[in-house]
């Protein structure tokens, strides 16, 4: 017979030791209990594992070219053409598309995480002092905002990197300073509901200096929205990337940009499909692993938003 609970117990097993145990395993679980989350966690971190390590694991060098060994397929395309020293071929310079793949890995990330970065910077310091201060402040940043949405990103991107030249220095100026946006808007609104709160009130109660507020106080309880749309552009970031290589006005050969791989196999697309179909997989698989981590975390911090 199982014995009863005695007071001892009860109280063990509402102590405050044993709280702050069953909260780190329940979050614990619900990180690990949401599929696409962890898929594409593995995902990214197997894509960046091999982007850094790229100069020991590649297998030849990527910029390599030898004309006599040019377009050999894959084994799994054409097992008589292929050769095992180049597990997914060659392109038409006789390069290794297999190290080709992985350093361009490299290229997609850096991009990705730096225009990120920048845009994050620029819209989640515009939003928060419109949400915070509002009045003039609110009026100017949604004015800029609005410019902002009037400019078509494509086409604004194509004519500013025509002007300056493709380079990987320029590509992420140019899409951090049209990305920014969304933080923007995202962060006006979220600040907007938290700056009445009691812990924003009892900071400036006390005399804390509004940069200490903001960044104390208000930082911390909107960072969480964050998330998604940090995500959502380090995605958009890479797809335009891929688009303005593809048009010949991003990062130019013989960097080895997906982007560009695609570009230089378009006119072989009809003899030789998969020199385009691995890297737009590679696209595909990178921008989908980000957009479903971003709402993976998003579904794991903020549960009760869900259905």
């Amino acid at each position: 017979m199982k014995p009863a609970p005695t007071a001892s117990t009860s109280a063990e097993a509402t102590s405050p030791e044993a709280v702050p145990v069953a909260s780190s395993s329940r979050r614990r679980s619900r990180w690990l209990s949401n599929p696409g989350l962890v898929v594409s966690a593995l995902v990214l971190v197997t894509i960046a594992l091999l982007a850094a390590f790229a100069p020991w694991i590649v297998p030849h060098d990527p910029y390599a070219q030898a004309l006599d060994a040019r377009m050999l397929p894959p084994a799994f395309v054409d097992p008589e053409r292929a050769d095992p020293a180049h597990l997914l071929g060659t392109d038409n310079l006789g390069r290794d598309y297999l190290s080709r793949l992985i350093y361009g890995a490299r290229i997609s990330l850096l991009i990705g995480f730096f225009t990120m970065l920048v845009s994050g910077t620029i819209g989640t310091a515009l939003g928060i002092a419109a949400g915070y201060f509002g009045g003039r402040t609110d009026s100017v940043v949604s004015f800029l905002i609005t410019t902002r949405l009037s400019l078509p990103v494509v086409m604004v991107a194509l004519a500013v990197v025509a002007v300056l030249g493709g380079s990987l220095e320029v590509v992420v100026l140019v899409l951090g300073l049209l990305l920014w946006d969304r933080f923007a808007v995202v962060m006006r609104s979220a600040t907007m509901q938290v700056r009445g709160r009691e812990y924003v009130t009892a900071a400036r109660a006390i005399g804390c200096s509004v940069p200490r507020i903001l960044w104390s106080e208000v930082l911390p309880n909107v960072v969480s929205g964050l998330v998604v749309i940090a995500s959502y552009e380090m995605a958009q970031a890479i797809l335009l990337e891929a688009a303005l290589s593809f048009l010949g006005l991003g990062v130019q050969p013989p960097l080895p940009s997906w982007g560009l791989m695609v570009s230089e196999a378009k006119e072989l697309m009809l003899f030789e499909p998969w020199m385009i179909m691995l890297p737009g997989a590679a696209i595909c698989i990178l921008v989908l692993a980000i957009n479903l981590l971003g709402d993976g975390i998003r579904d794991a911090t903020a549960p009760e938003g869900r259905a």
